[in-house]
């Protein structure tokens, strides 16, 4: 069993340190979320599963504090209303789970950071490529293997892994340092 931990915690460590050689597109992120808070936006999250997790950490990082007490930033994870997830999907298809939304909240100042570790949640794409045709900013999260949702991603985060539980792990890390960087630009 040890073994076996230990080489999780290796995987684990790899993926990280390969995230370095694509730094420039987590600074890409960091600047494209800054400037969509100077201009008045809101980011707005989505994904599914542990992803849709992910999406709720980062917006409480974000509207609570990260490191620093300081005014809350707009933001908002589209997976947390239970009654409305479960609507659109009982009156619709769970297809439009993140796009009605998406077209109820989104404005052309804010930006869509969607998640998805294979990239081809079809609830994910029918928002991003929304979005993308409203000329809203969409910011994608993915593994190695960025399926069909790269085609709609103004900028896309590929994790350097292909196991899940690796390119969540990859994800969160991304998204602190990008909490890091946004609160040092704003605060």
């Amino acid at each position: 069993m040890k073994n076996r931990i230990l080489k999780i915690l290796d995987e684990s460590a790899a993926a990280k340190i390969e995230t370095k050689k694509i730094s420039g597109i987590i600074e890409s992120i960091a600047q494209e979320f800054i400037n969509c808070y100077k201009r008045g936006g809101k980011l707005i999250f989505a994904g599914n599963g542990g992803s849709a997790a992910d999406c709720q950490h980062l917006v409480t990082e974000l509207v609570c504090r990260f490191e620093k007490d300081r005014k809350p930033f707009d933001a908002v994870a589209l997976t947390t209303n239970t009654s409305l997830l479960t609507a659109i999907s009982n009156d619709y298809d769970f297809n439009g789970v993140f796009r009605r939304q998406v077209e109820s909240c989104a404005k052309q100042q804010d930006v869509l950071a969607v998640f998805s570790t294979s990239g081809n949640s079809k609830n994910i794409i029918a928002a991003a490529e929304y979005a993308k045709s409203r000329g809203i900013t969409v910011v994608g999260f993915t593994g190695i293997s960025s399926g069909e949702m790269e085609g709609f991603c103004d900028i896309i985060f590929k994790a350097p892994s292909d196991i899940t539980a690796r390119i969540q792990e990859v994800h969160i890390t991304v998204g602190h340092i990008i909490c890091k960087l946004i609160e040092d630009e704003l605060f």
